[in-house]
């Protein structure tokens, strides 16, 4: 009895020290083959600053399509894996069934998914958002990528590798206690604001967003550069009017000390306007001296137009049915549709963006890195200027012969060292604050000043990523804030837009062909084979012991 007693007591003690070194030594394991459940440093260290409650709402909860289940089930367990890493991470699941009109109102638009089960087609709509909230802030993460894709299984796909950085990017935007600041440069007939709205709102939700005016570089330029410095990112939205040798100074000292620049650049004045309300328009090169300062970063913006035949349309009138007049979406070729660098996580997984009457860049030999972002397609010709264009050109056969200058670069990005454009140079005006070479520094250029610009609708800014007219999809905004998002990132959280995962997918067509065998073989076999296995072991039984 004492034995017995003095055996229970060992039990008892062992699982209380099994229990406190099970809450001291917390160790999980992922044997996937691509260690999609292994936090990067990135994330870690982002994750490790979350020292209050942080709570992530999850509108993924509810009777959706099986294949979507799975998106369900991997960000369950990546949020797991975040709680693990920190207890102040709170996670809930919510169905948005009681609430989806408030959703939508706080931005979160619901998808329309086509869902193949069973070899029938049918329609399904879910709200794959995520609400993350610290403190007073918060903002949404939607889990369904905004690019084209072949298929809902490759949309999946590309979903899961996208949970890391959606949700770090999140995170890190909510905990930070200091904003990097943005400057959005006037001063030389950039882009009104009205028509930067979709862009520039979006920016404002993570950094802070404000105007900054050249014209006193004029009276004041050593202030204004000294104020300049201090912002972290300059906006250059297609200026109109030619930049002074102070301005350039200006902004050649702000990048000398470490300041990231955003160019959208129109080289050649091309009014759509005016080609819509007259038939055609004459296109000619716009001086805005700019020319050797890019050009001393090894950049040069031709003044030559591209037409690419891979292009997004416009609406044209094409006659008359009664009193209404009938309207036809044709390609229109001087609006290339260009698509991304697939490895650099600025243009990854983003769709085609559009771009009106943009210009072809040389890069020049340097020692800057340069890395192509937007590239035409292979089907191209060049347009010299000044030339007239007509709109009843949109009507002229194509000869595919004629478009053959190949690829084109529209987007460029630039890393390194940067060289003053005013060294060994006689300076406009002097400063303290000069430098002759800006280190470890980044700057994207764009020949195309509308890629930024939206759209007009009922005297509201429309969306950027959207046409008033035809309804295409485009990538212009993702693009653009992933622009600014690389350029401000100093966690080296956009590479996180890299990752890639083997995500295995079920053939639906072959399941349905194959269902009656797999059912047999996973319902019907093991019935047999228990019902097999108990009528022999009774038989043996009842001989052994009759």
């Amino acid at each position: 009895m004492n034995r017995k007693i003095k055996n229970i007591a060992i039990l008892i003690v062992g699982l209380i020290v099994l229990n406190i070194l099970s809450q001291s030594f917390y160790k999980r394991l992922d044997l996937t083959a691509d260690k999609r459940y292994t936090l990067s440093k990135t994330t870690e260290n982002i994750v490790s600053k979350v020292d209050e409650l942080l709570f992530i709402t999850v509108y993924l909860e509810g009777d959706f399509p099986s294949e979507f289940k799975r998106l369900q089930v991997e960000t369950r367990q990546y949020l797991e894996e975040l709680a693990a890493t920190n207890t102040n991470i709170k996670i809930n699941f919510e169905a948005p069934d009681n609430q989806r009109e408030a959703l939508i109102k706080r931005g979160m638009l619901p998808s329309q998914l086509t869902v193949e089960e069973e070899g029938k087609l049918s329609e399904a709509i879910i709200f794959p958002w995520v609400e993350v909230s610290y403190g007073k802030k918060a903002t949404i993460v939607s889990l369904l990528p905004n690019a084209i894709v072949a298929s809902q299984d490759e949309q999946l796909q590309k979903a899961i590798e996208n949970l890391e950085y959606s949700f770090s990017n999140a995170i890190n935007s909510v905990i930070q206690k200091k904003q990097k600041r943005v400057a959005v440069i006037t001063g030389n007939g950039e882009l009104q604001d009205i028509y930067q709205y979709s862009f520039l709102s979006e920016v404002a939700k993570k950094y802070r967003l404000a105007k900054f005016t050249l014209d006193s570089v004029a009276t004041k330029p050593q202030q204004t550069l000294k104020d300049l410095t201090s912002l972290d990112l300059a906006i250059i939205a297609k200026p109109t009017q030619k930049f002074t040798e102070k301005e350039k100074l200006t902004l050649d000292q702000f990048i000398a000390n470490g300041g990231k620049t955003l160019w959208m650049i129109d080289n050649v004045q091309a009014d759509q306007d005016s080609l819509f309300t007259n038939g055609k328009m004459l296109a000619y090169p716009r001086d805005l001296n700019l020319t050797d300062l890019l050009f001393s970063y090894g950049v040069r913006i031709n003044t030559t137009l591209i037409k690419d035949l891979y292009a997004a349309q416009i609406p044209l009138a094409t006659g008359k049915v009664g009193n209404q007049t009938q309207f036809k979406n044709l390609d229109w070729y001087f609006h290339p549709l260009v698509g991304g660098n697939p490895n650099h996580p600025i243009t990854k997984n983003v769709s085609p963006v559009r771009l009106q009457f943009a210009n072809q860049i040389d890069t020049l030999k340097n020692n800057i890195k340069k890395t192509p972002l937007l590239m035409s397609s292979l089907l191209t010709k060049k347009v010299g200027t000044p030339s007239f264009i007509e709109l009843q050109s949109i009507a002229d056969e194509v000869v595919e012969e004629d478009y053959n200058n190949g690829h084109q670069l529209f987007a460029v990005l630039l890393e390194g060292n940067f060289k003053s454009a005013y060294k060994n140079r006689v300076k406009p005006f002097e400063t303290p604050l000069f430098k002759e070479n800006a280190i470890d520094n980044k700057m994207v250029i764009i020949s195309d000043g509308d890629v930024g610009k939206n759209q007009i609708l009922k005297e509201q800014p429309f969306d950027l990523n959207r046409d008033k007219w035809t309804n295409q999809q485009f990538g212009n905004k993702d693009f653009l804030l992933n622009t600014v998002d690389y350029l401000l990132d100093d966690e080296g959280l956009i590479q996180l837009r890299n990752k890639t995962l083997q995500i295995r997918t079920l053939d639906k067509q072959k399941a349905f062909k194959e269902r009656t065998f797999w059912q047999f073989l996973n319902i019907v076999l093991p019935l047999i084979l228990l019902f097999s296995f108990g009528f022999v072991f009774n038989y043996l039984r009842k001989r052994k012991y009759s």
